[in-house]
């Protein structure tokens, strides 16, 4: 679907073109696609029957607008302006809406802009015009528009409304931007660094790679250096700025750059962190990185316009071969051509301001080359490590799961804090080789058979005895290195018994020569039992009976029963009862025959009465008393029952 412009603009484009316009200016003008321009010039020119002026004075009935603009013509001056303006007599546009002919009129520019003249806004004429001057004065005290209003009611009578001073105080806040300041450095004190875009680099082989060129100005003489690389890393701009410091032969105390991800971490106009190993590079020559604000190129303009200057006039429509030939060429180029140049500002030479007078004031170089390393952020692992290189590195166990940064080289490995403070330095290891230092193991994850045999030996003679270090040694004599864990057993025994218990075990197995732990094992057990100590609970207590007591009531118990074992009374006879001298052998063996044995009465307490009452026993072979004969009497008997 074809877009249609609006009337006022296809009659603008139409208008502009009866002047002499190209189509690029009318659409440049009219803020439309040059296509567009060209769709309906194209109309214009194929319309067969084009209406025919009426008859009349030439030119009396132009269509054309007010103020239509002549073409810019280079070298014109006041009298061209003239064939320009429009005929007093200009007819009126085509009828249409009425913010057409606004809109008609408002893209149509006065005709003195393409005379070199002031141009003026379009539109009306603003109602705060006559009072310019004091609107002006007033916006210099830095009076708000509401008050400037406000002052020209009270004191002028001022009739429009509020937004017409708005509006005007707005637009005369435009006009009147404030000039941009150049500053001046003072020498010595700041280089400004950025990237641009460098030459290719075409190999032998056809393959062509892009460059981008690292470029460094002193402030004060305008001297720069300039080097070419592949990438735009910490390292390659680190090393660029080496060089360049270098090739001045001092060093700058400030340093401004913009906020490159190779050098910023964090962008902050108040508070910038840097890259960890810049901040190191920084102190290593003793200078300052100042990062500008983010988006404001104009804070380092100095090397803005020299990166444009190298690309243009040391660059452009060049080609190399490697990306050492593109680095001599522009060496070269800085020497013989950049410093040999009168700069366009300083109007002074470029190598003899530095020479004379900026490079006295360089800060000295160092003694080294800032130490070429490696950095990285690692996590500490679970077995209080870290991998660098694929190497395995130990760090202080209060870093157990935390992040530390890393700096590494081809001899040593530094481990940092978040602080960078260094907390850990190895050696370069080897892949998949392991640097631990003994001080980061904690004391309970190290065992006895790591603290060696001297240590095990001592702690057996300070906890147990002489008699037990002794047996100990001749232990390691006599079974070698698989005594190191009968030492250990050794002291566990040491914590469930006495230590004059195994002494004296000890002293018993070395006489033996049994160097085996489970004989120390029984040793110490048939000790014990015999040096067994009464139980708590039988010690004396106020209100514990005495021993001494249930004693006696034991001893009484055992009178009492060997007495009734030897004579038994029963209703008025009684016979000695002796008991029988085999009570295992065969059955008859037995003096007392089984006549002698009666059955009991029917007084007599059953079997199944309590054993807790005398007469409830039962009776049996061994303890019943015969009944006397019929024909012997019953002796009589005068003991109480």
């Amino acid at each position: 679907m074809t877009h249609r412009l609006r009337m006022a603009k296809v009659q603008a484009i139409r208008q502009l073109h009866a002047l002499k316009w190209s189509a690029r200016q009318i659409a440049r003008e009219l803020e439309i696609d040059r296509g567009t321009v060209g769709r309906y010039l194209r109309q214009l020119r194929n319309e067969a029957n084009a209406a025919i002026p009426p008859a009349g004075p030439e030119g009396s009935n132009a269509a054309t607008f007010p103020r239509s603009p002549a073409p810019p013509v280079e070298g014109s001056d006041g009298a061209g302006c003239a064939a320009g303006k429009a005929e007093p007599n200009s007819a009126i546009p085509p009828a249409g809406a009425e913010g057409d002919r606004a809109a008609a009129n408002a893209a149509i520019p006065p005709a003195g802009a393409a005379c070199g003249g002031e141009r003026q806004p379009a539109g009306r004429r603003s109602a705060c015009e006559p009072y310019r001057e004091l609107v002006l004065a007033k916006l210099e005290q830095g009076l708000s528009a509401q008050r400037i209003f406000q002052d020209l009611v009270d004191e002028h009578g001022f009739k429009a409304a509020y937004d017409s001073v708005k509006r005007f105080a707005r637009s005369l806040g435009r006009e009147a931007a404030l000039p941009m300041r150049r500053i001046e450095r003072d020498a010595g004190y700041e280089a400004q660094v950025d990237f641009g875009q460098g030459a290719r680099i075409v190999t032998a082989e056809g393959k062509c790679r892009k460059t981008h060129v690292f470029r460094v100005v002193l402030s004060h003489s305008r001297k720069a250096y300039s080097e070419a690389t592949y990438r735009q890393t910490t390292e390659d701009f680190i090393g660029c700025l080496e060089d360049a410091f270098r090739h001045f032969g001092g060093v700058p105390r400030t340093v401004v750059i913009d906020n490159l991800r190779a050098a910023v971490k964090r962008a902050d106009w108040f508070d910038p962190e840097l890259v960890p190993r810049l901040e190191a590079f920084c102190r290593h020559y003793g200078t300052v990185i100042l990062p500008t604000k983010p988006r404001m190129p104009r804070h380092k303009g100095k090397v803005e316009r020299g990166v444009g200057y190298v690309q243009d006039n040391g660059l452009k429509a060049r080609q190399f071969h490697s990306l050492e030939a593109e680095n001599q060429h522009l060496l070269d180029w800085e020497t013989n051509v950049a410093d040999n140049r009168l700069h366009g500002t300083t109007r002074k030479h470029v190598g003899k301001s530095f020479a004379e007078i900026e490079r006295p004031t360089l800060l000295p170089l160092p003694l080294e080359r800032f130490p070429c390393f490696h950095e990285a952020q690692r996590k500490v692992h679970r077995d209080g490590h870290i991998e660098v290189a694929l190497g395995y590195y130990s760090v202080p166990p209060e870093y157990y799961r935390r992040t530390v940064w890393v700096r590494w080289d081809a001899r040593l490995v530094r481990i940092f804090n978040v602080r960078l403070e260094q907390i850990a330095l190895h050696l370069r290891q080897e892949p998949g080789r392991f640097s631990t230092h003994p001080e980061h193991i904690r004391r309970e994850k190290i065992n006895g058979l790591e603290q060696g045999v001297s240590y095990l030996l001592g702690k057996v003679k300070g906890n147990i005895g002489p008699q037990a270090h002794a047996w100990a040694e001749a232990m390691l004599v006599a079974r070698g290195i698989e005594g190191t864990r009968v030492l250990l057993g050794l002291l566990s025994l040491g914590g469930r018994h006495t230590a004059s218990a195994l002494e004296k075990a000890c002293q018993i197995a070395l006489s033996y020569k049994a160097f085996r732990l489970q004989t120390l094992r029984e040793l110490v057990k048939r000790k014990d039992a015999e040096e067994q100590q009464p139980l708590p609970f039988l010690d004396q207590h106020a209100i514990i009976r005495p021993l001494d007591d249930y004693a006696q009531v034991v001893a009484d118990a055992l009178e009492r029963k060997r007495a009734s074992e030897v004579r038994f009374k029963r209703h008025g006879w009684a016979k000695e009862y002796r008991p029988p001298h085999n009570t295992n052998g065969p059955a008859g063996s037995d003096q007392q025959g089984q006549a002698d044995i009666l059955p009991p009465r029917s007084g007599y307490p059953l079997s199944g009465c309590s054993p807790a009452e005398p007469d409830s026993v039962s009776p049996d072979a061994s303890s019943v008393v015969p009944p006397p004969s019929p024909h012997h009497p019953p002796e009589e008997n005068h003991e109480d029952e």
